[in-house]
């Protein structure tokens, strides 16, 4: 297996730079995995390819202002810090840029200031060190984190959004990710009681998406990439019902790959007949050969290219079949990555 054989080519003016107006009003390329076969639909339409008894896995993960603006103290250097995860109670994992001269010891200072006005100086210190930026930052007070930090588009998002509530899903409750778990940005109020009202279960879990969205796989050979860890919760509730589902016979759809990943290494951690609940850290890494477990149908957006996303969706669909879907979504214009259309692989 090699990294090269997740690529493909993909027109820069492709890539989505702000959502549509309705959020449900992007298109979805269906993909049926036994036949082979293709169908061009909207979001919306969505509910006509579900069945009664069907459930439907979301994560209910929401975006943290994780972009933060600090300089260094005395020498006064400009830094952005990008918080990751939460390692202990004012402890962040964090990216840096730049990171090359911040060193274990290095005094920082965090400035902003929240929507009313106040202007922060929060002092903080380098604890740590890791690869590629990382660096691990002990704050002297976090609380007021949340009113000076950023939420922090993609990379390859350009435009600046106007409302940041549109990079969070309707649904978001459980605040913690870098990114947002994005195929579950199509969805409205609207759409998710029509899929209730077809008699489809909605189950809610948690995983907050980290650093690993932002990086392709960089080693020739994706098995020798190692994934960031994301932190991940099925409550108990939701554990007996996927166990109850799967033993009936019935479909689990997962929207997006971290509800594919945090319901699979679930399932993993589990006795052979039942889904236990799980709390802890994800690193399972889905690569095609994979045997899935849960996951029966998928929704999912478009990912880029030589990602551990693309990589995932590829051992769900098949690499192949996946890959003329992406270009037959080329050709048809859609439009790709976070703000972008849809698939529904069943």
């Amino acid at each position: 297996m090699r990294t090269s054989e997740f690529d493909y080519s993909l027109a820069p003016e492709l890539i989505a730079q702000i959502p549509i107006a309705a959020r449900d009003h992007s298109r979805l390329l269906v993909l049926n995995r036994s036949d082979g076969s293709m169908k061009h639909h909207h979001f919306y339409e969505m509910v006509d390819f579900l069945r009664h008894g069907d459930v439907m896995v979301l994560n209910n993960s929401r975006v943290m202002p994780a972009r933060l603006r600090a300089r260094k103290v005395g020498a006064g250097g400009r830094l952005e810090v990008l918080l990751l995860r939460r390692l202990e109670p004012n402890v962040w994992e964090t990216l840096v840029r730049p990171a090359k001269r911040v060193v274990v010891g290095e005094q920082i200072e965090v400035v902003g200031h929240s929507a009313a006005g106040e202007n922060y100086h929060l002092p903080a210190e380098v604890i740590g060190v890791g690869e590629r930026g990382i660096r691990v930052i002990g704050f002297a007070d976090e609380g007021h984190l949340a009113e000076v930090g950023e939420i922090a588009l993609p990379p390859y998002v350009h435009v600046p959004l106007q409302d940041p509530e549109r990079y969070q899903t309707v649904y978001a409750s459980k605040e913690g990710s870098v990114a947002a778990p994005t195929a579950g940005l199509h969805f409205t109020p609207e759409l998710l009681d029509r899929i209730r009202g077809k008699g489809i279960r909605c189950l809610f879990v948690t995983l907050h998406v980290g650093l690993d969205t932002f990086r392709p796989v960089e080693a020739n050979d994706p098995r020798e990439h190692t994934i960031h860890r994301e932190y991940g919760v099925v409550s108990p509730e939701v554990a007996g019902e996927l166990s109850q589902v799967k033993a009936e016979g019935r479909r689990v759809i997962c929207v997006g790959t971290t509800s594919v990943r945090l319901v699979e290494a679930a399932a993993r951690a589990s006795g052979p007949a039942s889904i236990d609940p799980f709390a802890g850290w994800v690193d399972l890494f889905i690569l095609p050969g994979y045997c899935f477990q849960v996951v029966d149908a998928l929704v999912t957006n478009f990912h880029l290219p030589r990602s551990t996303l693309l990589m995932l969706v590829s051992a769900f669909a098949g690499k192949e079949l996946l890959l003329k879907a992406y270009r037959e979504a080329v050709a048809r214009r859609y439009r790709f990555y976070s703000f972008g259309d849809a698939m529904l692989i069943h």
